[in-house]
């Protein structure tokens, strides 16, 4: 299914087995970022000469931000930052590492979480920077309300 089809139903299941092959995808592949205008192996098929065209790819990234499992990184769409985990959940695993670590009275840099010794299988040291500064914002919204 390489075109967008034109019968709402079947394009609705299209967009979903998409959004869950993507996110799949990314995780098992430790990808964060997909290019619009870039080669990406989900989008194009060798053997056939065929490819996702411009306005498919997307419809798919744009479904994934519609449900907080991307964010586009610049205006224009180009690039979009794949979370295979919501913002919020990832937010919940820095967290959860901060309390199962003692550092919750520490004074730590994003880039501390991001890859310090500390954060070490995690999964935070994959996080992209961009999207652990949307984590942190998460955390203080989170603390202020409480």
């Amino acid at each position: 299914m390489l075109s967008l089809q034109p019968v709402r139903d079947i394009r609705e299941k299209q967009v979903q087995l998409w959004k869950e092959l993507i996110l799949e995808y990314c995780r098992s592949q430790k990808i964060f970022v997909i290019g619009l205008e870039e080669e990406f192996p989900l989008f194009s098929n060798p053997a056939i000469e065929r490819s996702l065209s411009h306005e498919a790819r997307e419809a798919f990234l744009s479904a994934l931000v519609s449900e907080g499992r991307a964010e586009w990184l610049d205006k224009g769409h180009r690039k979009c930052l794949i979370l295979w985990h919501r913002i919020q959940e990832w937010a919940g695993i820095i967290l959860n590492f901060v309390k199962d670590n003692g550092l919750e009275d520490s004074v730590m840099t994003v880039e501390e979480i991001r890859s310090g010794i500390e954060s070490r299988g995690t999964g935070a040291i994959l996080l992209l920077l961009s999207a652990c500064l949307a984590c942190v914002k998460h955390i203080i919204m989170r603390v202020v309300e409480n």
